[in-house]
């Protein structure tokens, strides 16, 4: 069991963190919901109402769409684009170790490289993939969540409520949106920019400490 949390624990606390915040934001988005419908006349819902409801839905994926965008564009452009410097890069010009073709007979290769073909094909851009898919479905939960809340305040107003699409072409969706994907594209600006002037000792995200400035990758 010690071997399994040790071989284990960056994803475990991960999880942990993700879990324990998403709870704290449950727990408090509940009764602050509550408040706004107290305010407005309207009926208090439970704690189950709560988690279908279109607060809960547009303040989660609101902020998840743009962590999977930012993972998705960082795969990508890590491909092509290089910083000179920095220890999010790739070497400047010397072929890395993910640059090279897998092989199929290397005992240990997951079973999609043995096979190869489409499957192959598939699993070498499986992570990008991936990330695009959550973006959009978490983009589509943000743009449901945020359409009935939308049309909860547009009827207090006496305005017709609004469909998904309709929602999706207010600017209010797309400010949503905007707002938290710079944030994330701030972030890759930071990581990449810092790395090449500062140093965390132990840190796989940081060059060595007594690395120059303009020595490229980890």
């Amino acid at each position: 069991m010690l071997r399994f949390l040790y071989e284990n624990s960056l994803l475990l606390v991960g999880t942990v963190l993700v879990l324990g915040t998403l709870v704290g934001q449950i727990a408090t988005g509940w009764h602050d919901y509550n408040d706004e419908l107290t305010q407005m006349q309207l009926p208090v819902l439970t704690l189950g109402q709560y988690l279908g409801s279109g607060h809960f839905l547009e303040a989660t994926f609101e902020n998840w769409e743009s962590e999977f965008l930012q993972m998705a564009l960082y795969v990508l452009l890590t491909i092509w684009l290089r910083q000179k410097g920095s220890s999010e890069s790739k070497k400047l010009y010397e072929e890395e170790e993910v640059d090279r073709e897998p092989n199929p007979y290397k005992e240990d290769a997951p079973g999609p490289v043995k096979r190869g073909g489409w499957q192959l094909l598939l699993y070498q851009n499986s992570l990008t993939l991936a990330f695009l898919l959550l973006f959009f479905a978490s983009f589509w939960l943000h743009a449901k969540g945020g359409a009935e809340v939308y049309s909860i305040e547009q009827q207090q107003e006496g305005k017709p409520a609004v469909s998904v699409q309709e929602y999706m072409a207010t600017t209010r969706f797309w400010f949503e949106s905007f707002q938290n994907w710079q944030s994330e594209f701030l972030s890759i600006v930071s990581i990449v920019g810092l790395s090449i002037f500062l140093r965390q000792k132990g840190s796989p995200e940081s060059k060595p400490v007594d690395a120059s400035y303009e020595e490229t990758g980890e």
